[in-house]
């Protein structure tokens, strides 16, 4: 299978279109990764715009990692290193401990505690574009307007699909929308 599928230079932002073999690179890529950590109690998902079919995507296959509040978060750093995976901190986001893999980079781990906040929102999120086809359109829209206008600013970018984010979680998990 051609791993040519993944992969995004720094700096940039490039969009894709959904490439059926995403679900399998993931499975293959959590079994590496549990190999790596194994000893260590350990949930994974696939997540991001990768996981959801036919939604267009940065080539970076996103995994949501879950631990439990047995050993800290960053008991899972060393493993995850063994696996290939630079730790990059938690990207300014509490409770959230990220690292990427390749060159270009092509996957991502987002370490947070299994059941809490950020993973509910995470696997809401998600969900939410699985299940509505309307969503998953219009923020693919939004995605394709934002790459055009920020090829070369990831922040502005992220910032710029923020609030539909914010408001699919709200809406996935039946929380009142609050207004902006």
């Amino acid at each position: 299978m051609p791993q040519d599928s993944l992969g995004l230079e720094s700096g940039t932002v490039r969009l894709v279109e959904y490439d059926e073999r995403w679900p399998f690179l993931f499975r293959a890529e959590a079994s590496r990764i549990l190999a790596a950590a194994s000893g260590l109690q350990l949930t994974l998902e696939h997540v991001g715009s990768t996981a959801v079919p036919g939604l267009c995507a940065k080539p970076v296959l996103d995994i949501l990692a879950g631990y439990t509040g047995a050993l800290p978060a960053l008991a899972y750093v060393a493993p995850l290193e063994r696996a290939g995976y630079e730790h990059r901190g938690d990207a300014g986001v509490v409770g959230h401990q990220f690292f990427r893999r390749g060159q270009p980079r092509a996957y991502h781990i987002h370490l947070v505690e299994l059941g809490g906040r950020l993973w509910r929102e995470y696997l809401a999120f998600r969900d939410y574009l699985r299940s509505d086809a309307g969503a998953a359109a219009e923020y693919a829209d939004l995605k394709r307007q934002l790459a055009t206008r920020h090829t070369r600013n990831r922040e502005a970018y992220i910032t710029g699909k923020s609030n539909f984010v914010v408001a699919a979680i709200q809406r996935s998990l039946g929380a009142p929308r609050t207004p902006h």
